[in-house]
């Protein structure tokens, strides 16, 4: 068959043909060549060795699949020596690897021979080798399999810190968890706070929910002793722990809050606290106490009421308007929100400049509710009857304290069978400051029942609460008989009971302590019987 392309298009076609071969035969005479050289390379070169240790890893890995009792066998140790040690990333993997899966399944202590690999791994110059074996070291130390001490004495938290400047979120976040994990025993904390400190409060301003949440946790557990908590501070701590106030991570706010709330124990770094412009750190904790988590709410109130401690602080928080918000955490119906902000509003009407702005805010009626009706809280029971104490003493305390629900809460409290001898005594002592004021006295006496009054003769029964007997004992004989109630009037002899331990010199103290007496008509205690019931 004739062609159909005149002699210059054949002679080009031709050209490019030969053209073609020539570099088909250059390209595979390259290949030949690289193939040749990498042949050579130990890399690719299977030597007795290495198709030795091909074996073991295979007879290594098969206890994972078949009898997790092997797990730890000497002979499995010696093979992840090797694997760790070799200069191939896949079989340093390998090793990492098991240790994941160890880390897993292993329900007792990892003996410390096999620390050592995890040593080595983490000493791997491939990152992926490093974030395997890291975060099989936090399972570990998690479920406590290894001694957070070693960790430490073998050297392991420098690459460990290493890791924190590796830019790699993962890897980061191992890191921390591992370093938070070795900060929660006390004896680690000196030697993390040396090199740890300032790229612990780096990462805690990370992008990264991860690493944020981590590095927090481990500042958190660096706040647990006083010389690390001053470091801490020293290093700038605490700016960092107040901006995590403001985070979107509700674990973040906790740990932030509660390790601000050990800084604020120590009275020497209030001033530090405070140095932050615009009354800031009150202003995030006051915001967290309406937060919808329980436990954040409730640990932003123990942080006040930590701080509260320093009148200057009281002073500002009162400028801040803090009522309200802690006014509605008493009418929430679990005790887990109430009964820190009762601590915290206890606290602040133990201070009497405070007490016309708590009672002007209503306060009173929001603890005569909480005493009507949470009476099985000892806790919101013991500090609402301070607060109402507290409070009586000021101009309008007594006139709010009758406009409430809190007498009628203090003496349906005597009758709660959930309450404690110990609460008990804190209602009838509120009750005994209350006699002593006329206006609340005629009050008390209108308002309380026969089974309320016998309740009180009841408890003064008790020898082995001397306090509490005598407390019943003077709420009843300063009583005011009024109304439909009859009075049954009882001549009763009376032993003011000595409580045990009291020296000689001090029993002066407790009125009428170890004498007998007749109580009058005019002060006697009177058995209330209603009219038509004899």
């Amino acid at each position: 068959m004739a062609s159909s392309l005149c002699e210059n298009c054949s002679r080009l076609v031709k050209e490019l043909a030969a053209h073609l071969r020539r570099i088909c035969r250059e390209f595979e005479q390259k290949i030949r060549d690289v193939f040749r050289e990498l042949c050579q390379c130990t890399c690719f070169r299977v030597t007795p060795e290495r198709s030795l240790l091909r074996r073991e890893t295979q007879e290594f890995l098969r206890p994972l699949h078949e009898d997790e009792s092997q797990l730890l066998s000497q002979e499995g140790l010696q093979t992840l020596t090797r694997l760790a040690a070799s200069e191939n990333t896949d079989l340093q993997m390998t090793a990492a690897m098991y240790y994941l899966h160890v880390s897993h399944h292993l329900k007792s202590r990892l003996p410390d021979d096999f620390m050592e690999p995890v040593m080595t791994l983490l000493l791997s110059p491939d990152l992926d080798v490093q974030k395997t074996v890291s975060l099989a070291l936090v399972n570990l130390l998690v479920k406590n399999n290894v001694c957070k001490e070693l960790v430490i004495e073998m050297g392991m938290l420098v690459p460990i810190l290493e890791l924190f400047q590796s830019g790699d979120g993962t890897a980061q976040c191992h890191s921390c968890a591992c370093v938070a994990m070795l900060a929660s025993s006390e004896s680690n904390r000196d030697a993390i706070i040396v090199d740890g400190i300032i790229p612990l409060l780096a990462l805690a301003k990370s992008y990264d929910p991860r690493v944020q949440r981590n590095a927090t946790w481990a500042l958190l557990h660096l706040t647990h002793s006083d010389w690390s908590t001053r470091i801490l501070c020293q290093a700038g701590g605490i700016p960092v722990l107040v901006l995590l106030l403001q985070s979107s991570d509700s674990e973040v706010q906790f740990c932030g809050c509660t390790a601000l709330c050990n800084i604020a124990a120590i009275q020497e770094h209030h001033p530090k606290l405070l140095s932050i412009g615009g009354h800031y750190l009150l202003k995030s904790l006051l915001t967290l106490t309406s937060s919808s988590v329980q436990k954040n709410s409730a640990q932003a109130c123990r942080c006040l009421q930590t701080l509260s401690k320093n009148v200057l602080i009281q002073e500002q928080l009162m400028e801040l308007d803090c009522v309200p918000p802690l006014k509605a955490l008493l009418k929430t119906p679990t005790a887990a929100w109430t009964e820190p902000a009762m601590t915290l509003l206890c606290a602040l009407s133990a201070h009497p400049p405070n007490h016309d702005c708590l009672v002007s805010e209503g306060l009173l009626d929001e603890v005569g509710q909480l005493l009507r009706h949470h009476r099985s809280s000892s806790a919101a029971i013991t500090h609402g009857c301070e607060i109402v104490t507290n409070l009586s003493c000021s101009g309008g305390g007594q006139q709010a304290v009758m406009e409430s629900l809190c007498l009628s809460g203090l003496l349906g409290a005597l009758l709660s069978p959930a309450l404690s001898d110990d609460t008990l005594l804190h209602v009838t002592s509120c009750l005994r400051h209350l006699m002593t004021w006329d206006l609340l006295r005629c009050n008390l006496s209108a308002t309380i029942t026969a089974e309320q009054v016998l309740g009180l003769v009841k408890l003064s029964g008790q020898t082995h609460k001397p306090l509490l007997s005598y407390n019943c004992a003077a709420i009843t004989s300063k009583l005011e008989m009024t109304g439909d109630l009859r009075v049954a009037e009882t001549s009763l002899q009376y032993r003011v009971p000595v409580p045990a331990g009291v020296p000689p010199k001090e029993r002066c103290k407790i009125p009428a302590a170890g004498h007998s007496y007749n109580i009058q008509p005019q002060e006697r205690w009177r058995l209330l019987i209603p009219v038509g019931r004899q």
